[in-house]
């Protein structure tokens, strides 16, 4: 079971994920980065272009999802480096300190817990993310248009795209893609018709949500909600 929480880390998400039964549900693209915790082992899920399908035996699974573009501060290494991969903390980190991590991950009440706290202090002691990014993925998840929305922030646009490199993993355009698929599935898993969720989104029409949809997610949206 599935279960997440909000943060004390702000604009993150705790969570905990006990499958009962192989074949995990895919995991797909949301434009964020994730320090995870699996029986003993901790790594990083870079940002996705693509579904990601968990493989392997059933496993216990806790994480922290952070804010679009706050990952990379926290964990020291450019998000375009660990795009559509799953890594090991200790090819990031000095293996002493994530064995001490570790140790403190599962001496706490439960991992999710030890996980949040340890990023809390990692965001303490780390320079704090670019604030017009987080204004770009405000204005993007409004459906603003990329070009709009760096005029209004003061970039141009290689500058706007080698930025959003390190912060997101892929440049501005992906990303508006992306928050736009999130929307429509939280617009579709509430009931929404098709249709009404292609208008509401910021889709052209319904056969360009089902495009983009096959694209990014490699199944069909009535599959993703079923």
């Amino acid at each position: 079971m599935y279960v997440e929480r909000p943060s004390r880390l702000a604009g993150a998400v705790v969570w905990t994920n006990s499958p009962s039964a192989p074949g995990a549900r895919p995991v797909l693209p949301d434009g964020c980065m994730d320090l995870l915790w699996s029986e003993g082992r901790l790594l990083v899920a870079g940002p996705d272009t693509r579904a990601y399908a968990p493989k392997g035996p059933v496993a216990q699974w806790a994480g922290v999802r952070f804010y679009p573009g706050a990952a990379p501060a926290l964990l020291g290494v450019p998000a375009h480096e660990l795009r559509d991969s799953r890594v090991e903390l200790a090819d990031l980190w000095p293996a002493a300190e994530v064995r001490r991590l570790r140790d403190r991950v599962e001496s706490a009440p439960d991992p999710a817990t030890g996980l949040e706290e340890a990023a809390l202090r990692r965001a303490a002691e780390a320079i704090p993310p670019d604030p017009l990014l987080r204004r770009l993925v405000t204005a993007l998840d409004a459906g603003r248009p990329v070009a709009a929305t760096a005029d209004e922030l003061g970039l141009g646009a290689r500058q706007l795209h080698r930025r959003a490199l390190t912060a997101f993993g892929y440049g501005p355009k992906t990303l508006a893609r992306i928050l736009r698929l999130q929307r429509a599935l939280a617009l579709a898993r509430g009931g929404t018709p098709f249709a009404a969720t292609a208008t509401g989104a910021g889709y052209a029409d319904q056969a360009h949500l089902a495009r983009d949809v096959r694209q990014l997610t490699g199944m069909t949206l009535t599959d993703l909600l079923g």
